[in-house]
């Protein structure tokens, strides 16, 4: 048998241990009746974001862009900027994503009567047969996430995951308080 380099070892002991370490998670997984709710939620986001993915791309959309026009639609004449503060994405990302829905006739930038370096955006009618068959798609997902759920079971979920929601949002909020640096007194 050939004599062990030292750098085998520690690949075979680097392999031990993720075995050890899987090992680990698979029994304190088991240890608990309950489903883990973080893993729940990171999971169902991840399916509905596909499943809305394969839903816009139907329409030759993408997600990204459905979610725009749905935005636009609740608040016309958003900035870029505002959008995509709402969006949790950079402004140069929104800007790229209404050009293309900008050359398919749904949305036009206007300028902002009051500062004429702002972009508004608006809907044109092109995008309203598309928000339709959207909506129906979107309704059509929820129909299928709440499938053998009563409405007041629906409405606990929702009230819950919008505690849940603001509940973490404060946290961030708080953290980025923390760590922002103090101004000298």
């Amino acid at each position: 048998m050939p004599p062990v380099s030292a750098h085998g070892s520690k690949a075979h002991s680097a392999c031990l241990l993720v075995v050890r370490l899987k090992i680990t998670l698979l029994i304190i997984c088991r240890m608990s009746d309950q489903p883990d709710i973080l893993f729940l939620l990171h999971d169902l986001a991840r399916h509905l974001r596909l499943e809305a993915d394969r839903r816009a791309s139907c329409h030759g959309l993408t997600r990204a862009q459905w979610v725009i026009l749905f935005r636009l639609d609740r608040q016309p004449g958003l900035s870029q900027k505002e959008l995509a503060e709402l969006l949790e994405v950079e402004p140069i990302t929104v800007a790229r994503l209404i050009d293309r829905l900008e050359e398919h006739g749904m949305v036009e930038r206007r300028n902002d009567p009051g500062d004429r370096r702002v972009w508004r955006l608006h809907l044109l009618p092109p995008a309203r047969p598309v928000l339709e068959a959207l909506q129906a798609e979107r309704i059509a997902i929820l129909a299928n996430a709440t499938l053998g759920l009563d409405p007041e079971t629906i409405a606990l979920v929702g009230d819950a995951l919008a505690r849940m929601k603001n509940n973490v949002v404060a946290g961030l909020r708080a953290r980025e308080r923390h760590l922002a640096p103090q101004e000298p007194a």
